[in-house]
């Protein structure tokens, strides 16, 4: 088996109508991750025929505040009605709610004992609605030292143990590797570890979060890592075209290929 390669298609073809977007990446052969469902056309997007890979799983909310927490999931549920819509099959969360800019909505600047046992309870509970559903919901690695500041439980360390004290098959690790390379790097051997818990990749190259080719992250070594691996999960490109969306996505492409053989 090989692995399967999406596309994110908030950041790319930006000059066309969302839809249109969608329906771009789907003709170059690329599965589909949205963010905002509660923006979006879902119908129309459903008629484009594409193969929807993620989107965003709740709307509002966090891991650790009593009412963030039954917000988190109330907002869970409706995005679970919204993937059944799209058949879409993971559903991604974060520490917290970020705003329109990516920062966080309830910012933590440190996480106490009790913090992660409430983060582990909801996620429990979240889990649970995801098992229920039959779908995967996925918690995704932030970098805090250039897009997320004040982000909770930001860290691949930070999410994976959030993930094995559920240790849920409805919740795995969203792993970015973007985001891994500004606040950890040894992306190789942490990907290594962290393949077990691993719902889908996410990747970008660093800085610019641009496509592969455009930054230091070696990706044709990762992707022959990957495949030595026998990974045969999806791997997203959730990063900005540099110029060209369709030269962006044949170098995300061409990056993977030994993944892919």
């Amino acid at each position: 088996m090989s692995a399967v390669l999406a596309a994110n298609a908030e950041m790319l073809f930006l000059d066309l109508p969302f839809a249109e977007r969608v329906t771009r990446i789907h003709d170059l052969g690329f599965q589909v991750e949205i963010w905002d469902w509660t923006t979006k056309d879902l119908g129309e997007l459903r008629a484009t025929g594409a193969a929807f890979s993620s989107m965003t799983g709740y709307i509002s909310g966090d891991l650790v505040d009593p009412d963030g927490a039954e917000a988190f999931l109330q907002t869970a549920q409706r995005s679970l009605a919204a993937a059944a819509q799209l058949d879409c099959p993971r559903l991604n969360v974060h520490g917290t709610g970020l705003d329109g800019d990516g920062m966080p909505v309830s910012p933590r600047w440190t996480t106490s004992g009790s913090d992660w046992l409430r983060a582990v309870d909801t996620l429990r509970r979240l889990a649970a609605l995801g098992e229920e559903a039959g779908r995967v919901f996925t918690i995704e690695n932030l970098n805090t030292r250039v897009d997320h500041p004040g982000t909770p439980f930001a860290r691949s360390e930070d999410t994976v143990r959030l993930v094995q004290a559920v240790d849920s098959p409805a919740l795995r690790l969203n792993f970015d590797l973007y985001h891994a390379q500004i606040d950890e790097g040894n992306l190789i051997e942490r990907t290594r570890e962290l393949l077990p818990w691993v719902g889908e990749i996410q990747v970008a190259d660093v800085p610019g979060r641009q496509e592969p080719g455009t930054g230091e992250i070696n990706y044709p070594n990762i992707a022959v890592a990957l495949a030595e691996a026998g990974y045969a999960g999806v791997i997203a490109l959730e990063a900005w075209a540099s110029g060209d969306p369709v030269q962006a996505l044949e170098r995300f492409r061409a990056a993977f290929s030994a993944v892919r053989a």
